[in-house]
C-alpha cells in the first residue's frame, strides 16, 4: 500500500468515519446466541454471507427471526445505508450496502456492518474503497486461519481507508455508479449470449439424436432413386466385425503362448453385447434403430498403479485423469507413469484416437486421445467398431445428461461401466450420421468462437472494473474513464 494520496485526501481508519453509536462497527452474533431453531418464516430478516455476495436482500425464502429475538440481538442490526462485508471467503471482503427503505435486519456470523457518519464520509465511497487494490490487499493480509480464513473485526477496523473531501467523495462515487452501472448492463448482455449459446448447443445434439439435422439417408435416397444400408444392416455388420476382432485377437494370443487352437470349440466363449431393452422407446426416423453403447464399441477402463513407488511414475507414457479431459483432443497429460507402473498396475496403453469417458465426479466429461496413452480407473475408454471415434464421441455428447441422471453416490457422483454399456443410443444410417457429426462440429465450433469471444469480453469489463477502482483512489478517475469506457464499448456490443 502506497502512502501517496492526492492532495486534501488522508487515510483513515473504519472508526474514523463510523457514527458514535456504540454498535456502530459490529460482527454478527456468535452461533449460541443465534441458532437455526431461531429462525422463522416471517419477521426481522436476517442478512447472510451469500445476501453480501449476492447484492440482493429480503428475499422471501430466506429465513427471519421474531421481534423478540431481534431485539435480544440489537447490538447486530443493520439499517439502510449501512457497510456491509463479509469477514469470510476466499478471499473474504466481499462488500455491498444494505438499501435504503429495507426494513431493519440482522447480520448473521462472518458477517461485518459498518453504520457511516455521513458528515464525513459517503458510503458508497467506501464500499467501492473497499474493493480498491489498496484496501484489497490490507484486507488479505489481515485475513488468519487455516480452515477458514477470516478477519476479524478488531483486524479490520485496523485496515486504512483512502478519504477524500466529502464532496469529491460523493462525486466519485456517484462516477463509479455510472460507470459500474454500465459494465453490470454489459456483463448481463453477456450472461443472456451465454445462456443462448447453451441453449443452442443442446439443441443441436438433441436435434441430432432425433433426426432433425440433417435429410435423413430415406430421403435422400428416395429422390436420388438409389438403395441405401439402413441403421439394422449396419448394426449387424458392426456385430459381427465386433466377434470376429475378438477371434482375432483371442487366436493370436493362443499363437504367442505356443498353444494354437485345434478346433473351433473356442470360439464359443465369445460372449455377444446383451440386447438393449427398447421398452417404452419412441419411434425413430426412417432407416434408423435402437442399440446399446456396448454393441457399436469396445469398452474398458484404466487403473492407477501404487501411489509412494517413485518407480512407477514420472516416466515417458502419458497418464490421463479427469482434469486432463476437455471435452476435445487429449494430447498430453499432466502426470506420466514409467513402463513397470504401466506392467504392475491395471492401467493399459491405449492407441491414439480412442475416445475417453469420466465416470467418477465430471461424469460424462469427453475426450479423444492424439497419442498413445494410459488412464486411471475413473476414465473409461471405448473403441467404436465400424464407425469413427468423432461418431461416438458426437453420441456421447449428445446423450451426457442422461448419463449424468445415471449417476449415484453422495459427495462425488459416479457411473459404473455397466450402466454406460447398457445405455440405448439411436443409431442412424452410417452415411447419414457422417453428416450429422460434420454438421455438429460446424454448429458447436462456431458456439466456441463466440464463447471465447464472451471471455474475452468478460475479462476486459473485469480489468476495467479494477483499472475504475484504482483510478478512483489515486484521485484521476474523471480525467481518464470516458476513453477507458469507450473502448469497452464496442466489442461488447459488438458480441451482445
Amino acid at each position: 500500500m502506497s502512502d501517496d494520496l492526492p492532495e486534501g485526501w488522508r487515510w483513515v481508519t473504519p472508526t474514523d468515519t463510523a457514527t458514535s453509536g456504540r454498535h456502530a462497527l459490529a460482527i454478527g452474533p456468535f452461533g449460541s446466541n443465534l441458532k437455526v431453531v431461531d429462525y422463522v418464516d416471517h419477521g426481522v430478516p436476517l442478512v447472510f454471507v451469500r445476501n453480501i455476495r449476492a447484492k440482493d436482500f429480503c428475499r422471501s425464502d430466506e429465513p427471519c427471526v421474531s421481534p423478540a429475538k431481534a431485539e435480544e440481538l440489537a447490538a447486530h442490526r443493520a439499517s439502510g445505508g449501512d457497510i456491509l462485508i463479509t469477514k469470510m471467503g476466499d478471499p473474504p471482503g466481499d462488500v455491498a450496502i444494505y438499501p435504503h427503505g429495507a426494513p431493519d435486519a440482522i447480520i448473521t456470523a462472518d458477517c461485518v456492518k459498518w453504520s457511516v457518519d455521513p458528515s464525513v464520509a459517503d458510503s458508497r465511497f467506501l464500499a467501492y474503497a473497499t474493493r480498491s487494490p489498496a484496501v484489497r490487499e490490507q484486507i488479505l493480509d489481515q485475513t488468519k486461519g487455516v480452515a477458514q480464513r477470516k478477519i476479524s473485526l478488531a483486524r479490520f477496523k485496523a485496515v486504512k481507508y483512502p478519504l477524500a473531501p466529502l464532496a469529491v467523495q460523493q462525486a466519485i462515487a456517484s462516477a463509479l455508479d455510472s460507470y459500474f452501472s454500465r459494465l453490470d448492463d454489459a456483463v448481463a448482455n453477456l450472461e443472456r449470449v451465454q445462456r443462448n449459446l447453451k441453449r443452442y448447443r443442446a439443441s443441436v445434439l438433441k436435434a441430432a439424436v432425433e433426426g432433425r439435422l440433417v435429410p435423413t439417408e430415406a430421403e435422400l435416397a428416395r429422390a436420388e432413386g438409389r438403395d441405401y444400408e439402413p441403421a439394422s444392416v449396419l448394426l449387424e455388420r458392426i456385430l459381427a466385425e465386433r466377434r470376429r476382432r475378438w477371434e482375432e485377437a483371442e487366436l493370436e494370443k493362443m499363437l504367442a503362448k505356443g498353444k494354437p487352437p485345434k478346433n473351433d470349440k473356442w470360439k464359443a466363449k465369445y460372449k455377444e453385447p446383451a440386447e438393449p431393452d427398447l421398452h417404452g422407446l419412441p419411434e425413430l426416423p426412417e432407416g434408423w434403430c435402437w442399440t446399446s453403447l456396448e454393441q457399436i464399441a469396445v469398452w474398458g477402463s484404466g487403473g492407477t498403479p501404487k501411489r509412494g513407488q517413485a518407480e512407477y511414475y514420472g516416466g515417458e507414457i502419458p497418464w490421463a485423469v479427469i482434469g486432463d479431459l476437455t471435452d476435445g483432443p487429449v494430447g498430453s497429460t499432466e502426470s506420466t507413469i514409467t513402463p513397470l507402473g504401466l506392467a504392475e498396475s491395471s492401467a493399459k496403453l491405449l492407441p491414439s484416437d480412442s475416445v475417453l469417458l469420466a465416470m467418477y465426479g465430471s461424469i460424462g466429461k469427453l475426450g479423444i486421445s492424439t497419442i498413445e496413452m494410459a488412464t486411471n480407473q475413473a476414465i473409461a475408454f471405448a473403441h467404436p467398431v465400424l464407425l469413427t471415434s468423432r461418431m461416438l464421441f458426437t453420441w456421447l455428447l449428445a446423450h451426457r445428461p442422461h448419463l449424468v441422471r445415471q449417476g449415484k453416490g453422495g459427495t462425488q457422483q459416479n457411473i459404473s461401466q455397466t450402466v454406460v454399456k447398457a445405455t440405448v443410443v439411436p443409431l442412424p444410417p452410417i452415411a447419414e450420421l457422417a453428416r450429422i457429426v460434420d454438421v455438429v462440429d460446424a454448429g458447436l465450433s462456431h458456439s466456441d468462437q463466440v464463447g471465447g469471444s464472451l471471455k474475452i469480453c468478460v475479462s476486459r469489463i473485469q480489468t476495467l472494473r479494477a483499472s475504475l477502482l484504482g483510478s478512483a483512489f489515486r484521485g484521476t478517475l474523471l480525467s481518464r474513464v470516458d476513453q477507458e469506457s469507450s473502448d469497452l464499448a464496442q466489442p461488447v456490443a459488438s458480441i451482445a
